[in-house]
Order: structure tokens, then sequence, then C-alpha cells
């Protein structure tokens, strides 16, 4: 296992609780993501900084890695910058753990299996614990393959977030809503993040798919992009997670343009 100075352990949240709680007041919660690194870590904080300013109530923070499969091009090409200034798995937790301390909304890692591979996976959920993240999303990880990362997540206070797709069955929806934690991520349709969603039946139909297979609440992803994006899903999912637009967003315009996208996403929530 690759070794980090110690970190100073500190509590996480119970992303089921939360949700819960959250959900009291208001329609839909809005889930935020950056890459580590992209455009820099500066920017980065100032990113977090407005997350906390406009009230988000929960942030995907993205490891970012060579082959993400599950991303489409804004992410990719996120992700290969952020590698080719030199973003270490060290600078990733060290963002974490100074982020988990200044803002109150429950933090999850985005990333793919090699950082778990590399550290362990007693390593990995010990890390995301002891920098204050609440869970954890491996697209590439198949269930069937978690082995005791599972043991290893509970053990750590960990939420492992699972991914539904319209692809899967009837069956496979029940296997994940088996085994997931803290909610289910429900990929709104087929291919990689960043196109825009038809948010109509075809995706109202796969909610009530992801409803009959799990208790747990079901955030919504992939091409959400507006307040009114966000009220479409409202008495159909819990969370609404936007990343691509907001990337985009703040590379086109800048902080001004970003601080307004997510003043607009916020006002969807009710």
């Amino acid at each position: 296992m690759e070794a980090f100075p110690a970190r100073q352990s500190r509590f996480t949240v119970n992303l089921q609780d939360y949700i819960a709680a959250r959900r009291q007041e208001r329609k839909i919660l809005l889930m935020t993501h950056l890459i580590a690194g992209f455009p820099s870590l500066e920017a980065n904080w100032r990113m977090l900084e407005i997350m906390g300013e406009v009230g988000v109530d929960i942030v995907e923070l993205q490891m970012p890695f060579s082959e993400p499969l599950a991303d489409g091009p804004t992410f990719a090409r996120a992700n290969q910058l952020a590698l080719e200034q030199g973003v270490t798995v060290e600078q990733y937790f060290d963002l974490m753990q100074r982020s988990t301390k200044r803002f109150d909304f429950p933090h999850l890692m985005m990333g793919y299996y090699n950082t778990a591979y590399r550290l362990g996976h007693e390593g990995y959920c010990q890390h995301l614990q002891d920098t204050g993240a609440s869970g954890f999303i491996l697209p590439d990880l198949p269930v069937e393959e978690y082995g005791d990362l599972f043991a290893q997540a509970a053990a750590h206070g960990q939420a492992p977030v699972l991914l539904m797709t319209p692809t899967n069955t009837d069956e496979r929806l029940a296997e994940i809503g088996a085994r997931a934690d803290g909610f289910i991520y429900a990929v709104a349709r087929k291919g990689v993040t960043g196109s825009q969603t038809d948010l109509g039946d075809d995706l109202h139909e796969f909610i009530a798919r992801c409803r009959q297979a799990t208790d747990l609440p079901l955030a919504v992803g992939f091409g959400l992009r507006s307040a009114d994006d966000l009220r479409r899903l409202h008495d159909r999912a819990d969370i609404a997670i936007v990343g691509s637009e907001l990337l985009n967003t703040w590379e086109r315009d800048g902080e001004a343009g970003y601080t307004a996208l997510l003043r607009d996403l916020i006002e969807g929530r009710t």
C-alpha cells in the first residue's frame, strides 16, 4: 500500500440520514461535481467556496484518471489536462481534507478503481474516512468485483454509491440495489456524461424501475443543465447531479458565470 502522512480522523456524514433531513426542506437536492486539478487546484478551491456560498447539498470530487470511461469529451479532456499538470493522489486527499474541514456539505470521492487498487481496499477507505469523505463512486467496478471493499467501506463509515443504468435488467437493478449504500446514482441515459438528456417518458420509466429495485434515494445525472431540468425531476428523483455544464461554464464564462449557473440551479430545488 502507498504510504501517506497520518491524518486527523473526523466524523463522516451518514448520507441516508442527511438526504432524508434535507428532503424535508426541498423538492430535490443538488449534487455538484468538480475534477481535482482542473483547471487548477486554486480554481477548484474557488469553485468549492462558491458551492458553499450558494448552499449546494452534496459535492462529488473527482480524482483525475487517464482513461475515464464513463466521462464524455469535456471531462475526458479535463482529466487529461489535470494529469498533465501533475495532480497526485496526495494532493487530491489534501484538497478533500481541506474542503471537508471548511464546508458542511457531504463529500464523495468519484474516481476509477485504480486508486482503490493502489492503496488497497482498507487503505482506500481509511484515507476517505480520515479526510472526511462520506462515500465513493467507482463507475468502472462491477458490483460482483467489490470483494471486501463493501466490508471495508462499512468499517470506515463510507457509502459505496453504485450506478444503475437504463441497459440493466430488472434482476441486475435488484442486485445493485441490494449492495449499494447512501443513494443510487441513476444514469439518465445510455452513453457518457455531458450530452443533453431527454427528461421524458423513457427516463421516467427508468426511474420507476430503479424505485422498484431499491429503497435508497435516487440521484439522477448525465446531461442536466438548468433549474428547469431540476424542476422536471421533482417528485421523481431525490438528487440532481450537475457536472459537465458547470465545468463548461467556468471555462466559457469564468467565475461570474459559474456563480450565476449555481444560483440558478439552487432555485430549481423548490
